[in-house]
């Protein structure tokens, strides 16, 4: 995983200050790519440890379609959280009673996620966090008023017309997007906006286009993510996995980050893991988390930072 240690040294050597939405500001520079051969391990970082049951959980929601945190807190992933609590207290007008990361901000956190978790109606309100992945992956809202399952449109495409190179996801709905933007409550439009496969002697790649990246907590889940994604897909149509190439646009390292990222930077990456999967499964929609196994990952210790959100 030398290309993403790489790309945290690129950035605090070439990174420009930058002013941001979250008012953290970040060290960030325009456009940058990596690119992961898929057989030669998983490509999940080992200078930290990354939460490998949250990338799984994750994946599975977007590919359910889900939009509401419910089922990730269900299942122990807590990733999403900070989204929705902030969601929760901008509606209700507590922001400034209860200050971010304050005792009493995660004492009200935890109660407001034992809620989501058990009680439905209040879940439905406060637990949806608008169009975002799974929405435009399994549900897009197309101008005739038809939902369209753009995964499934991919699969049919790789198994009737490999060749084709209209072979694309987006999660950038523009219509929905001035939606997102004009309502606070909400998450903020898709980062990972857009990814394209390709088949090249019968080994499928896949390459993302990430408009925005927070390279120290977001990007070691996202290559994971889609790494796991391209074998899942690859698997389901009798291809072997080839490259995942990570294609970004604005990366960047937020400021209360560039500590740990130093940290990091001192330590030496470990061999790479496999993950296994249940090769029974022929339908993307049939996986469960436990047709996944991660085998011989062996990290150093995780770092923590906090999320801006």
């Amino acid at each position: 995983m030398q290309q993403y240690l790489h790309l945290l040294q690129h950035l605090l050597d070439q990174g420009i200050q930058k002013e941001d939405r979250t008012g953290i500001g970040t060290r960030s520079v325009f456009g940058y790519q990596m690119r992961f051969d898929l057989s030669a391990g998983f490509p999940l970082i080992t200078t930290k440890k990354v939460f490998i049951k949250g990338i799984i959980y994750e994946l599975l929601w977007f590919l359910r379609g889900d939009t509401n945190i419910q089922y990730l807190v269900q299942n122990g992933v807590n990733i999403w959280n900070e989204w929705s609590f902030q969601i929760y207290l901008e509606k209700n007008s507590l922001v400034e009673k209860y200050p971010r990361y304050s005792e009493i901000w995660k004492e009200k956190m935890k109660e407001f996620i034992e809620k989501i978790k058990t009680d439905p109606k209040f879940a439905k309100e406060y637990g949806e966090l608008g169009p975002i992945y799974g929405k435009q992956w399994v549900r897009w809202s197309s101008a005739s008023g038809k939902e369209v399952n753009q995964v499934q449109n991919v699969i049919d495409l790789i198994k009737n017309d490999p060749t084709s190179r209209r072979i694309i996801i987006s999660g950038w709905n523009v219509g929905e997007i001035e939606e997102l933007i004009r309502n606070h409550h909400h998450a903020p439009p898709s980062c990972h906006s857009l990814f394209q496969f390709m088949v090249v002697n019968k080994k499928l790649h896949c390459q993302l286009y990430q408009r925005s990246a927070d390279v120290f907590l977001g990007v070691p889940f996202n290559i994971a993510s889609y790494a796991l994604l391209t074998l899942m897909i690859a698997q389901v149509t009798n291809l072997q996995p080839g490259e995942f190439i990570h294609t970004f646009g604005d990366v960047h390292i937020y400021n209360n980050h560039l500590e740990q990222v130093k940290e990091q930077l001192q330590r030496e990456p470990r061999p790479l893991p496999i993950m296994k999967i249940n090769q029974n499964v022929k339908n993307i929609f049939n996986f469960k988390f436990d047709d996944f196994e991660l085998l011989n990952y062996d990290p150093h210790p995780s770092i923590k930072a906090p999320i801006a959100v």
